[in-house]
C-alpha cells in the first residue's frame, strides 16, 4: 500500500512539473495581462507579432484618440489586424474604465 501511494504522488508531481512547464512556456498561469492604454513602447514590444513600429502606432494612436475603450479597438492601428489580434487578445487588457 505505501508503494502504491509513493507512485500516486510521483506520478501526480511529474504532471504538476509538466503542466508548469508549459504554462511557463506560454507565459505564465495568470500572467498579467499587458494594458494597451497605458503600456509603454518597451511593454507593448513583448506581445507577439508587435514591433518598434507597431508599438509606436498604438501609442501614437491612443495619443490622438484617447483610451481604448475595448481591445479589439486596436486593430484600428495601421499594421494590426484580425491576425495579429488573434495572438494577442488573451495577452492584453483596456483595464477598469472610469
Amino acid at each position: 500500500m505505501k508503494n502504491l501511494i509513493t507512485v500516486g504522488l510521483a506520478g501526480g508531481m511529474v504532471i504538476l512539473f509538466t503542466f508548469m512547464t508549459v504554462a511557463s512556456a506560454w507565459g505564465g498561469l495568470g500572467a498579467d495581462k499587458i494594458n494597451i492604454n497605458t503600456a509603454s513602447h518597451a511593454e507593448l514590444q513583448k506581445l507577439p507579432r508587435i514591433g518598434e513600429v507597431v508599438a509606436q502606432r498604438i501609442i501614437d494612436f491612443r495619443e490622438a484618440n484617447g483610451k481604448f475603450k475595448k481591445i479589439e479597438e486596436i486593430m484600428k492601428v495601421r499594421g494590426i489586424g484580425e491576425k495579429t489580434f488573434e495572438n494577442i487578445k488573451d495577452r492584453i487588457t483596456v483595464g477598469p474604465m472610469k
